[in-house]
C-alpha cells in the first residue's frame, strides 16, 4: 500500500533470482491520507508491463482503514463500478470479498458483497 507500480520489479526481480517465475501481481489500493485507499488505474498497465497476471482487489481497495472506531469501514456500493474500470484495463481477475450477510461478516464485511 506503499510501493508505486514501478517498484514492484525491484520486488520481481528478487522472485525470479530465487528461481520462482510463478508470480501474480495483485493492486490493493494505496493510501490515501488517513482512513482511505485509492486505487491509480494509471498504475495497471505499469505492472502489467512486467509480464505477470495482474489481479485486482476490488474490495480491498474500498476499505477505509479504522473508519468504525472499532474496525474497518467500506464502500461496497462501489464493487462494480471500481470491477469494471480495472476490467476495462485488460486483468486477469478479480479478487472480491463476499459472505452471505456481509454485515455479519468478522472481517471486511463493509466491502464484501453479498453471496
Amino acid at each position: 500500500q506503499f510501493l508505486a507500480p514501478d517498484e514492484m520489479k525491484h520486488i520481481l526481480h528478487k522472485f525470479e533470482q530465487a528461481g520462482n517465475t510463478r508470480l501474480m501481481l495483485c493492486e490493493r489500493g494505496s493510501s490515501f491520507g488517513y482512513n482511505n485507499l485509492v486505487v491509480d488505474m494509471l498504475g495497471l498497465p505499469i505492472l502489467k508491463r512486467f509480464g505477470y497476471p495482474v489481479l485486482f482487489d476490488v474490495t480491498h481497495a474500498l476499505q477505509q482503514p479504522g473508519a468504525l472506531g472499532h474496525g474497518a469501514g467500506g464502500r461496497r456500493e462501489q464493487v462494480t463500478g471500481l470491477a469494471k474500470a480495472g476490467m476495462s484495463q485488460g486483468l486477469a481477475g478479480l479478487f472480491l470479498e463476499a459472505h452471505p450477510d456481509p454485515d455479519k461478516a468478522r472481517c471486511d464485511g463493509p466491502c464484501a458483497l453479498r453471496l
